[in-house]
């Protein structure tokens, strides 16, 4: 007798997360149906899940018709869709898009993403810890790397986390840049990478980046998220440490991410 598979369903966003949560489930004997963003989510993510649906971001609400077809009862969402994006001709030639970003009081992060979880929530869906099947990438508190932060570090890593939080709180951005102890830059719509980037030309090298969660985060989106990426563009940047929340960040490429730090001296502490 064969035993029927559980489905999920995935709405994947960009980078590497949607292939993990993918592959993770699979594992777990899942059956995942994927709705996939064209120009953002990765190809690849078709080798790795039973069913694949890809839509433009002007056909996105056609994703509660799908799921339903497919019967499909449980969602996660997994990466995220450029923010650039919201003010590209594609959503504004979209009524029932204009008509959602018009009914929402501002186009912050949690209130993006929680007007799409109240849509999938009326529509008879049931959204997930985004984390679900992957909790072994959310690493606890310590220091990951060979090299630990020294005592002045450690203090930008300190004050960058009151800041962090306060940012964080606000639903500006997860990341702050700082240097003995003056603030370097702030994350906003650009997302880590592009902050790393600024926040290295400002500082000159030995920033300090420091990544958290709300204090009120909804873990079914938005998490912190982390990898082999920013690592490369820390490195570029000449920062010194990468500091983030312990068990609510997912560190993606963790092994070849900390191989990669320890070659070229780079602190990476979860705190």
């Amino acid at each position: 007798m064969q035993v029927k598979m559980e489905k999920i369903g995935l709405i994947a966003g960009n980078r590497k997360f949607p292939l993990l949560f993918a592959a993770s489930a699979r594992k777990k004997g899942c059956y995942v149906v994927a709705i996939a963003i064209k120009g953002d989510t990765e190809p690849k993510l078709k080798n790795l899940v039973d069913k694949i649906y890809w839509l433009s971001l002007a056909d996105f609400p056609k994703m509660f018709d799908i799921f339903k077809a497919e019967g499909v009862k449980n969602v996660v969402m997994a990466g995220q869709v450029s923010p650039a994006r919201l003010f590209s001709k594609e959503v504004n030639n979209s009524e029932e898009i204009k008509q959602l970003l018009a009914s929402i009081k501002d186009k912050q992060a949690d209130t993006l993403f929680g007007a799409v979880a109240q849509r999938l929530e009326a529509a008879g869906l049931n959204l997930l810890d985004s984390t679900t099947f992957i909790g072994e990438y959310l690493p606890e508190k310590g220091t990951l790397t060979k090299r630990v932060p020294d005592p002045a570090t450690w203090e930008d890593v300190y004050f960058g986390l009151n800041l962090a939080k306060a940012v964080a709180d606000l639903d500006i951005g997860q990341t702050v840049a700082v240097k003995t102890k003056a603030i370097v830059a702030v994350e906003a719509l650009e997302g880590t990478d592009n902050l790393i980037r600024r926040a290295g030309r400002i500082g000159r090298g030995k920033i300090v980046i420091v990544k958290v969660s709300k204090r009120a985060q909804d873990m079914r989106f938005d998490i912190p998220v982390v990898g082999l990426n920013t690592i490369k563009n820390l490195i570029k940047a000449k920062a010194s440490c990468l500091a983030f929340e312990a068990g609510k960040t997912l560190f993606i490429d963790k092994e070849e991410s900390v191989k990669l730090a320890d070659k070229r001296g780079l602190a990476i502490v979860a705190v």
